[in-house]
């Protein structure tokens, strides 16, 4: 009895990441012996593990390492790992329809999406640097093969190998910082990086290792100058597997840049800060005036996340309490914007033909207005326009940028967002003012739930922000 009390403290904060790995195990051996019959079973069962496991996160509570403090559980990793079981289960609602259709439905793609999920899971809990990688590694490898799941088709297969080799690429430079560091501190524990780098003069060693960290952390960003893979991997991949690119990997890439930076060097701001401020100002002024000449919708988005990460990168480059809360307000608001966007993309086919367009929207008011008004919200949002929920996400890291005196910072974030309305206007025009064309089918049943969702927290959020910014604040707060 005595020795299972001492196991429980051990295996508690793991409790999510357990569950997911053997629910995945179990779905994975019963697909495996079913065949094809088994589809329905493991897309229902993965949906079930993934709301099980939400709750086993939601209700934890208070700070508490593990694995000689590898791993922690604090309230930042619980706010994050809820919005990146949202997106999992999100995508598997919205794959199911296209996947069907497309002929391309087999039960592997669930189980991807989980073991994605406990690799993005680490990613936020991670306290060291090998649990870091360990994590980061475990969401790539399964987020490859998604990104290349249609087989006959060479834009996927494309879009598989240009993030695999990339990828791989990113993981070295990460890894080489990370040794580097290793190196010049004697540990890879984050709380004692803080006190080697508090006892020692950071030398050029430290420097470089954070360099490259940072090079390996942007590129899970998809943040520039490592952008370069985002707009042909969104466009080659199933739509619904770019919807799953947008949303949960990129929680998990903001919970571990967050967790890098503040977790393990935050007595050397000043070194970090000003890689974090270029990447910040570069990717927002990229993916405004790079998206302004796209007429695909799903390039278009890739430019406008690589943007929407630039200004959620100002709260982190404030580097205070106030300046992550918005991060995690900013990522929460940015989740449900963009599943919502995707789930209209996935709704516009007619006779088993997609559309991707710009023009494919034209006239969509007066064909499906429900359609048009859910996505006018999400472009309004993405613009920054009040009341919605987009506006609130730029005010909260703008606001702190200001607090910690990067003035400069926030005013080129207004001004970007400035230029990024126009492409994100463009899209209500073409839907309210152009000629109708013939209308689409009607949307699946998984397809009108994430929508209605996404709706309503982006259309709503202004109503009640209160408990939303609280535990966003509550997050923020564990980390300091």
């Amino acid at each position: 009895m005595t020795h299972l009390h001492s196991v429980m403290p051990t295996i508690g904060p793991l409790l999510p990441e357990i569950m997911m790995a053997l629910g995945a195990m179990a779905l994975l051996m019963y697909g495996a012996f079913r065949g094809d019959r088994s589809v329905e079973g493991v897309n229902v069962g993965a949906l079930i593990l993934l709301i099980l496991t939400f709750f086993v996160v939601v209700s934890g509570h208070g700070k508490i390492t593990t694995l000689s403090g590898a791993f922690i559980s604090d309230n930042f990793s619980r706010i994050m790992k809820a919005l990146i079981l949202i997106g999992s289960a999100a995508t598997i609602l919205l794959s199911r329809d296209y996947f069907q259709r497309e002929r391309i439905d087999r039960f592997e793609y669930p189980v991807m999406i989980l073991l994605c999920t406990i690799g993005m899971m680490v990613m936020a809990s991670a306290n060291d640097l090998i649990s870091l990688y360990l994590g980061l590694e475990l969401q790539s490898l399964a987020a490859y093969v998604i990104a290349a799941f249609h087989r006959d088709d060479v834009k996927s297969t494309e879009a598989g190998l240009k993030y695999f080799v990339l990828g791989a690429l990113s993981s070295g430079m990460l890894l080489y910082g990370a040794s580097l560091v290793y190196g010049f501190t004697g540990t890879v524990s984050f709380p004692g990086i803080v006190t080697a780098l508090n006892a020692d003069s950071t030398g050029l060693g430290i420097v470089l290792g954070i360099v490259f960290i940072a090079a390996g952390v942007c590129f899970k960003l998809a943040a520039v100058p490592f952008h370069m893979w985002t707009p042909d991997v969104y466009e080659g991949a199933p739509t619904p597997v770019t919807a799953f690119f947008a949303s949960a990997p990129k929680m998990a890439a903001m919970a571990m840049t967050v967790r890098v930076f503040i977790g393990a060097f935050p007595d050397v701001t000043a070194i970090w800060q000003q890689i974090i401020i270029f990447v910040s100002i570069a990717s927002m002024a990229l993916g405004s005036f790079a998206a302004i000449g796209q007429r695909n919708i799903k390039r278009l988005l890739a430019y406008s996340s690589i943007g929407n990460v630039g200004y959620a990168l100002i709260g982190l480059a404030a580097g205070s309490e106030e300046g992550i809360r918005g991060v995690v307000v900013y990522m929460l608001i940015y989740l449900a914007t963009t599943l919502g966007g995707f789930a209209v993309l996935l709704a516009l086919r007619r006779k088993n033909q997609m559309f991707e367009t710009i023009d494919d929207l034209s006239g969509l008011s007066r064909t499906h207005p429900w359609l048009a008004f859910s996505l006018a919200a999400m472009m309004f949002s993405l613009a920054g326009i009040p009341p919605l929920a987009g506006f609130f996400a730029k005010f909260y890291v703008f606001a702190a940028a200001i607090k910690a005196g990067l003035v400069t910072l926030a005013v080129i974030g207004v001004v970007t967002s400035v230029v990024g309305a126009f492409y994100y206007l463009r899209l209500v025009k073409v839907m309210y003012f152009d000629e109708p064309q013939a209308p689409y089918e009607p949307m699946s049943p998984g397809l009108r739930i994430v929508l209605g969702l996404s709706s309503a927290v982006v259309v709503l959020f202004f109503l009640v922000p209160a408990p939303l910014v609280a535990a966003a604040g509550a997050a923020a707060k564990s980390l300091f």
